[in-house]
């Protein structure tokens, strides 16, 4: 189930759409849209909260503190059941569309009268969109292309919310008496950026209590398989959960097989056979007399299969077995290795809490150093200006030694522009000691016009870090098309460390590209990319893809003690 606060953060972000839909007042919608964005981000939970506290969140003011409030106290917001009532459930869809949006959604459906997904899908493909102010056939092809990616991930579950689903039911399951074990498994164990389904494994001797705890939670809304070994529900937020309980002598075996992949298990399966071995998710055993080789724990199995236990984020079948085998599988990256975070944003931008709240923060987490991003002036929106980033500089100066050891960085998160220029000029630039630059606009251009963007950013002797390099947003907007290997090739020539942002909405670059760019010796940053206090923990999802890509904590120039990190910050402008 989604967190409170991300629940409420929906139904404010909801609301200010709606109001534009509508062709309500766009200042409105806007304080509305920085409130959800607020409620989600903010560290506290919502519950418990009266008008009064709510209003201490930063942008939720006394009217949205009273539609807040309401939600807590009868689970509607009338208003906004009112504003749901005036439009056609297909056209709110529409708006939920990659590159549409409100006003688009209005002005198709007025001018129009598209009203579903179908309809506006064949409206783009036979030109009927064409003529419409501000669209034109470009504008079709982008919404034929975001309707296919929003349907590519319909059903599917980001990561972050697919763990904290994870953690309320496997938490409630080892609750139950006779539990003695309890993890989430597939494809979530293996961390991948999204996930169909959630696997939850038990191992106790009686299954009956275990399952109970699952059909009895105030989430679970359907029960669609109930047994002894394996029971299946549907959360009220339309997630399919199952879970499998195993006699406790079988809990390695177990975990093996339903971690999978299924490409990664039919390898170890063929490693068994070779050796006259048996491997099922009951153990390993000797295919002539039956007998049980091993089964108790995952080290066990691999170790009587002639290998050394395997990450699961590595159990693709992308060579992690032969590398086994080899004696190469790479020590992997974790949380407990960075030192620090280079990507984060305050309330001078887009962000939602001020640099103390910020800085505060970042030190309880205990990194040693910390940069503040906040946004160039070439994203107009943000406001920027040379004398409000300076103030911010100075304000930076004044809060040294006041968060224990942890040092402070001050920086920028430059735009990329469609020729690959950046915001500021060079004098300009050498004051800061960090530079992110990130494409934030003109995702459609051709692959050689992206490529020689990405390359001019990386030729850039201040640019330290790409953002966000592929600009993806998972089920949203796919990323952008350029010449990856020359780009990678780039980075490793020119010293540019590529980021693997940790948004969950992002986890960008991807793993297979990670795994593609460290072929050419590629240095990475893995960053919160926090508007929020509570965003600095998506470094957990950061992390989770970077060993899905392989790389080891010395691949990762934020795990670098702080004179090496800026060795390698100097080292560009040279």
């Amino acid at each position: 189930m989604a967190r409170l606060n991300d629940q409420v953060g929906a139904l404010l972000q909801e609301y200010a759409d709606l109001l534009l839909l509508t062709g309500g007042d766009a200042y409105r919608a806007r304080s509305y849209e920085k409130a959800a964005r607020s409620v989600a981000g903010h560290a506290g939970d919502l519950d418990g909260l009266d008008a009064k506290g709510l209003q201490t969140i930063p942008g939720v003011g006394k009217s949205t503190a009273g539609k807040i409030a309401e939600y807590l106290g009868t689970g509607r917001i009338q208003a906004l059941e009112a504003l749901r009532a005036d439009i056609p459930p297909g056209v709110r869809e529409i708006m939920g569309i990659p590159t549409v949006g409100p006003k688009k959604a209005a002005l198709i459906h007025r001018e129009l009268g598209v009203s579903t997904v179908d309809e506006l899908l064949d409206a783009a493909r036979t030109g009927r969109l064409d003529d419409l102010p501000g669209l034109g056939a470009r504008t079709a092809g982008n919404i034929v292309r975001g309707i296919q990616v929003l349907r590519s991930g319909a059903g599917r579950s980001l990561l972050d919310a697919a763990l904290a689903l994870a953690a309320e039911i496997a938490a409630a399951v080892r609750a139950a008496p006779g539990c003695e074990r309890c993890a989430h498994a597939g494809s979530l164990r293996r961390m991948r950026e999204s996930v169909g389904d959630v696997d939850i494994l038990a191992a106790a001797h009686d299954s009956a209590p275990l399952m109970a705890a699952l059909t009895g939670l105030p989430l679970t809304a359907e029960v669609l398989v109930g047994g002894p070994t394996k029971t299946s529900v549907r959360t009220t937020t339309g997630v399919q959960v199952d879970l499998r309980v195993v006699p406790p002598e079988d809990w390695g075996a177990a975990m093996v097989y339903f971690t999978g992949s299924k490409a990664h298990n039919i390898k170890l399966r063929g490693r068994a056979v070779k050796a006259g071995l048996k491997l099922s998710e009951y153990g390993l055993f000797d295919a002539g007399d039956g007998r049980r080789i091993a089964s108790r724990t995952e080290e066990e199995v691999y170790a009587a299969l002639g290998l050394p236990w395997i990450p699961p984020e590595l159990r693709e079948d992308r060579g992690e077995i032969e590398a086994a085998l080899a004696g190469g599988l790479p020590v992997l990256v974790e949380e407990s290795d960075l030192r620090g975070d280079l990507h984060t944003h305050t309330d001078l931008t887009d962000g939602l809490a001020p640099l103390e709240e910020m800085l505060a923060a970042a030190h309880a987490r205990g990194h040693a150093y910390y940069a503040v991003t906040d946004h160039a002036p070439d994203l107009s929106m943000q406001r920027m200006t040379d004398a409000k980033m300076l103030a911010q500089r100075e304000q930076l100066r004044s809060q040294a030694g006041r968060h224990g050891r942890m040092r402070l960085l001050h920086g920028t998160e430059l735009n990329i522009g469609p020729d690959g220029g950046v915001d500021w000029p060079a004098a300009f630039l050498a004051g800061f000691d960090i530079c992110v630059a990130s494409i934030h606009s003109h995702f459609g251009l051709d692959r050689d016009a992206q490529t020689r963007r990405l390359l001019r950013a990386c030729e850039n002797p201040y640019v330290h870090v790409i953002g966000h390099p592929a600009t993806r947003l998972l089920g949203r907007r796919d990323g952008i098309d350029a010449d990856w290997e020359a780009v990678y090739a780039a980075c490793a020539r020119t010293g540019t460390a590529l980021e693997v942002n940790g948004s969950p909405e992002r986890l960008d670059l991807g793993d297979e590209r990670i795994a593609a760019a460290r072929r050419h010796g590629v240095r990475f940053a893995i960053d919160s990319d926090a508007h929020a206090v509570g965003h600095l923990g998506n470094l957990r999802y950061g992390v989770a893809t970077a060993r899905r890509g392989g790389l080891t904590a010395d691949e990762v120039v934020n795990t670098w003690p702080l004179t090496r990190l800026r060795a390698f910050l100097r080292a560009k402008a040279r």
